[in-house]
């Protein structure tokens, strides 16, 4: 049977109509995964991801495309706005690239991928190592005059410094295995820093500035032979405690309770009322206890760290 031309062309234009609204072939929705979060501070207990969908469903959390444990399988909320919130525990500090895939419960919708979410878990800046515990700042020496003059304050702590500056190091510790005592030059064996690129470690020396007492060491910039490497400073601080024949040992005592005037406070019936209270005790320990070595490396972030740039050049 013959067909007109005209019909079939009818016949091929309904259909095209009934596909565009939608009673053609179904075809599946897009869905959308937004990942944000994830951002805190290593061993401090669970960081949270979220992961926001367009509709109801699942989300699986992947660290560097590997599935984060217990956040395999995290149900959103069954009304917008659809959030799946996953408590994720870091392995370590550093940096880490998060992604989530979305799997809706409507069946007509496809899956998702979401952004790539980078974060750097966070460590504390002072570091971790005990019983020594160090911190370090950096300010400019005296003299400078010029373009190389502070532009401030001579003793504001500060990380950058031009080429031809004096960078003064301080450094500020204390030792555990003493009762938290101050590290001077009486309980201390040594006391340098090792730079990058520095053949010899420069000694630290103990001493009274304006009153106030820590630990300095000078780096003198310039042309060779002084330190000229513009960039970043890379430096570790090392102290390292004399041997002693006795330490401190955290201890409790009750100590009672004292009023404004300094009478004891007294109970219902009339007995002193007590706290607990800590203190540190001197115990002799034979053979001696031998000294410990504190480090301390920046733990800044890039911009933070102590830098040397080229001097301006005037015009």
């Amino acid at each position: 049977m013959k067909v007109s031309k005209s019909r079939m062309m009818v016949v091929t234009a309904l259909i095209s109509g009934l596909a565009s609204l939608g009673m053609g072939s179904a075809s599946a929705a897009d869905s959308t995964l937004i990942l944000s979060g994830g951002n805190g501070v290593y061993n401090l207990g669970p960081i949270t991801i979220n992961g926001t969908a367009s509709s109801a469903g699942v989300v699986k959390y992947m660290l560097g495309g590997q599935v984060i444990t217990g956040c395999e399988a995290v149900a959103t909320t069954t009304v917008t706005p659809f959030v799946a919130k996953c408590a994720w525990i870091p392995a370590a500090a550093g940096p880490a690239v998060l992604t989530g895939e979305f799997t809706p419960l409507d069946a007509t919708l496809t899956k998702a991928t979401s952004n790539t979410v980078k974060v750097t878990i966070g460590v504390p800046v002072q570091g971790v190592i005990s019983p020594i515990h160090i911190y370090v700042d950096t300010i400019l020496a005296t003299g400078s005059t010029g373009a190389l003059a502070p532009r401030f304050n001579g003793c504001a702590i500060m990380n950058e410094f031009l080429l031809g500056q004096t960078i003064v190091f301080r450094v500020y510790a204390n030792n555990a295995d003493q009762g938290g005592a101050v590290m001077d030059s009486s309980n201390t064996a040594k006391a340098y820093i090792e730079v990058a690129g520095v053949k010899d470690p420069i000694t630290l020396a103990y001493g009274n500035h304006s009153g106030v007492a820590f630990w300095t060491g000078v780096l003198k910039t310039g042309a060779a032979p002084l330190y000229s490497t513009l960039g970043v400073i890379n430096y570790k601080v090392t102290l390292i405690a004399k041997d002693s024949d006795t330490m401190k040992v955290l201890s409790t005592k009750l100590s009672a309770k004292k009023n404004a005037d300094g009478t004891r406070v007294l109970d219902a019936n009339g007995r002193t009322v007590y706290d607990r209270v800590t203190y540190y005790r001197t115990v002799s320990v034979s053979p001696a206890l031998k000294g410990a070595t504190g480090t301390w490396s920046s733990n800044f972030t890039q911009t933070s760290q102590l830098s040397l740039f080229a001097a301006p050049v005037a015009k």
